[in-house]
Formats: C-alpha cells, structure tokens, sequence
C-alpha cells in the first residue's frame, strides 16, 4: 500500500491505512532520513486517539531498532508538549501520533524537527520517498518512558505573568474537548495560578464527545452553553484533539474567532513593547494588517498552513532582524515571540487570560478597542462546499480573479499566494480548492454579518458554475 504525506505527515484511517504495520513503515523510513543527517536522538508522544498509546509504542521501537536513542512520552500528551521536549533536551526531531483536529476515525504520524516545530517540506519527503528503500542493520539504540509533564508546565509558567492573572483573580475556563490537554491546564491552575478551575469535557475520549476536536463554533454549543451564565470578564479557552489549536468562548456563551485572538495577543504583545515580524497566512483578518500598522509593525503574508509561520521563525533565529513577534493562521494555530515555533492551545489560552488580566478588559472590550483603532468591523464566516461532481479549477481560479465587485464592494486587489483573494475595503472573499479532497472552502470577511453571508452566497453561485 502506497502511503501519501501531507504537508507534516502521514494520516489515515484507522484500521485501514493506519495500521501497526505501516507506522512501522514510516518509522523505519523517518529513522533513516534522520540517521543520515546525523540525528541520533526523537521522541514519541500520542493523543486520546484510539490505539494511540499502541502506535507510539510500535514507532518507538522501530526507531529504536534502526540506532536511535528514543524517549517514549507517558500518557496522552500535547503536541507543542512534544514539541517542547524535542527542542528542550536537544534532540534530532519528534514523532507526534495524532491527527490533531480530523474525525475520530482518524490517526497520524506527525514530524517534528529539532527546532521545537513542524518539520519542514523536505524531511517529510524524504521520509516518504524512503518508505520501504532497504535499510543497513543497526545496533539497538536505547528506550527510555518519562513524562514531560512536568518539565513543560514550568517553562510555560515562566513565560506567563502569573502575577497579574492571580491578582485578577479571573476563573479559569478550559475546554480540552476531550483531548490531550485534558487535565493537563487543570494540573497547571493547581499548581501556579491561585484562580478558580472549571474544567469542561477535561477527560480524555478517544470520541471526542461526538464532534471533530477543532475550536470552531459548531463544535463548540455544549462550551456556550456552559458559559451563558458566567459573567465578564471571564471566558473559556478552548484547545482541540492534540491542543495545538486555541479557541474562546466567552462569557454569555458567544464564540470568539481565532482571528480576534490573534489580533488580542498581537496587540498585548505590542503595548508590552516587544517588537518583530508579524506573520499572518492568507485567510487572516485584514484587521491584523491594519493592526501591526498602526504599532509600526512588517507583515508578511504566506500560503495557508503553518510550516510557513515556522519557516519565518527559522528565518528570525538566524537573522535578528527577521525576528517574528507573532504567527497565526485562520484555523486557531499561533505561535508567538520567546516561546516555540509552533502552535500551542495551552501556551496562548494562558497568554489570553494575561490579556484580560493586564487590562482589566474583557476579550471582547479589547477587541471593539481594536476595531475603534484600526477604523474596521470585524464580521467573519467560512464555508467548505464538498462537491458531487468535477470540479473545473482552473476555471473556477480565472473566474474568481475576474470578478470586480463582492456585493457592491469595489475589488481592490487580488492575492494568488494559495486559492485567489479578492480584497475590498473592509474585507475580503476568498476562494480555495482543496488539492486532496472535492472540497471549495470559501471565507469572508465583511462589515457586517449580513454582508459576510451576502458575499458567501455570491462566491458560492460562481463555484458552483465550475463542477461538472
């Protein structure tokens, strides 16, 4: 069976593709792309997924066999956890047994690099184009079961005021979904923080409660629920199926996008007077331009998907004139300045409560203050169309890059880094076919909530023209 990466991986379905067999497979390839860059060092952790706890065990042990030294991960554990432990003890690179945020059925083999983040392109094809290549016989490397627990909730204790959020005395909210956070900020709270705890959907299910593990406002009724009754300015972070990923419910129940998060802690970090790049994938908030504008701030803009944000942090560590303050992507993943480049849910819902805490304001105070400074209503939507039939993409890409108007808004410039983006003043349309799935994804930002549905509806009748 060929096995086919992604841009982090290999991810499949259990039982199916994901087998013992095949993490075998692709451990013994990653063991080889690794062995013959010198690495001689990884660790292994997995999530609540099924069998997780089984599939890290086969990859441990096939690295192991190949000659390398491995540190098995107890229990489930976060990836930016795993992360965490690579760049910590200074090893060749992570295996992180997730599919992060996808369906229960799902189970993946991510990479990691020695830098504490996604590996990059080239690793993971060389791991792929290894896959079953003959390999030269090694002596055993050594096998040694810790947990990083510990070690990790202290360095992230360091990098947070908890002096300020313990004289706040806000309650913590946590939602982990289900997922490997699970316990995890409820551990951190007792030990570091003198608020009250309220833990929500905080035990580990490798069915998530019945919902895809991602933050986003359809997963999210039994967290608003919860919060309706909780007054301001207290709110709950969210993180999703291997906590990479953070969301916000607020108090009264209203969700709270990735894009106002990003732009809180973007501006939180700028009025502390940090300075660096600001990273922002291509389906970002214009709000987030005009924010790192008005602090005197250099944006730069990548294709969808976060091996991008931890190449410009790459970039930063050896040039400290390219130093990233802070990276994000639309679907919750941020990484910021003085920590790892890579996503963590646990690191940022902390660093939003410092937020709230440091301001006396409420998430969404500091956000109408964005908006007031930036002169711009934040309004947003995503909708994935899954197609029944072909689709035309080359026509669908011409097409949308010929449309002039969103409703009555004038196109002011269009941006082809990944789908087409069609920027108008105030917002933007954009439209993305998936390369692997018979899916368009189509976001909008606009002024308005009856705008932003306006504009879906539009770019929803111009895809639909192109599926035969």
């Amino acid at each position: 069976m060929k096995l086919t990466f992604g841009t982090d991986g290999w991810r499949g379905v259990i039982a199916d593709e994901f087998t013992v067999a095949n993490t075998r497979r692709v451990a013994q390839a990653h063991a080889q792309a690794l062995k013959d860059t010198g690495g001689t060092a990884v660790a292994v952790a997995h999530d609540t997924r099924f069998l997780g706890d089984r599939f890290a065990r086969a990859a441990a042990e096939t690295l192991q066999g190949a000659g390398l030294d491995v540190t098995l991960l107890t229990g489930a554990t976060p990836t930016p956890a795993l992360s965490y432990a690579v760049k910590a003890a200074g090893l060749a690179g992570g295996v992180m047994i997730t599919a992060s945020h996808n369906p229960p059925i799902y189970q993946g083999y991510k990479l990691k690099g020695p830098y504490g983040g996604s590996a990059t392109p080239d690793l993971v094809t060389e791991v792929e184009r290894r896959i079953d290549a003959s390999t030269t016989t090694a002596q055993p490397g050594t096998l040694t079961e810790t947990s990083i627990q510990d070690a990790y909730l202290k360095a992230v204790s360091e990098r947070i005021d908890l002096k300020a959020i313990n004289r706040a005395g806000i309650p913590l909210y946590h939602d982990a979904m289900h997922g490997a956070a699970s316990g995890w900020m409820e551990t951190f709270a007792a030990r570091y923080l003198s608020v009250p705890f309220h833990g929500l959907r905080n035990t580990p299910s490798p069915l998530f409660g019945g919902v895809n593990p991602e933050p986003i406002e359809p997963n999210l009724a039994f967290t608003m629920d919860a919060m309706r009754g909780v007054p301001s300015p207290a709110f709950a972070v969210i993180t999703d199926g291997d906590a990479d990923r953070v969301g916000a419910v607020l108090s009264g129940g209203r969700f709270f996008n990735s894009h106002q998060i990003f732009a809180v802690l973007l501006h939180h970090l700028a009025k502390q007077g940090k300075r660096g790049r600001v990273i922002r994938t291509v389906s970002t908030s214009g709000i987030i331009q005009r924010l790192a504008d008005h602090h005197g701030l250099e944006v730069v803009q990548t294709p969808v998907g976060f091996k991008y944000i931890t190449e410009a942090f790459l970039e930063g560590d050896a040039d400290p004139a390219k130093a990233v303050l802070i990276g994000g992507e639309e679907s919750g993943g941020i990484g910021v300045q003085g920590w790892l480049p890579e996503r963590d849910g646990i690191f940022n819902g902390l660093l939003l409560l410092e937020t709230v805490a440091a301001s006396g304001k409420g998430l969404n105070e500091q956000f109408a203050e964005i908006e007031a400074l930036t002169g711009m209503q934040h309004h947003y939507d995503r909708v994935d169309l899954h197609l029944s039939g072909e689709l035309d993409r080359e026509g669908l890409k011409r097409a949308t890059m010929d449309t002039k108007t969103l409703l009555n808004h004038p196109i002011t410039e269009v941006v082809t880094l990944d789908g087409v983006k069609l920027v108008f003043d105030g917002g933007y349309g954009m439209v993305r076919a998936s390369g692997t799935e018979p899916v368009v994804r189509l976001y909008v930002e606009a002024p308005s909530p009856d705008e932003v549905q306006g504009t879906l509806r539009q770019l929803e009748e111009l895809a639909r023209r192109f599926v035969h």
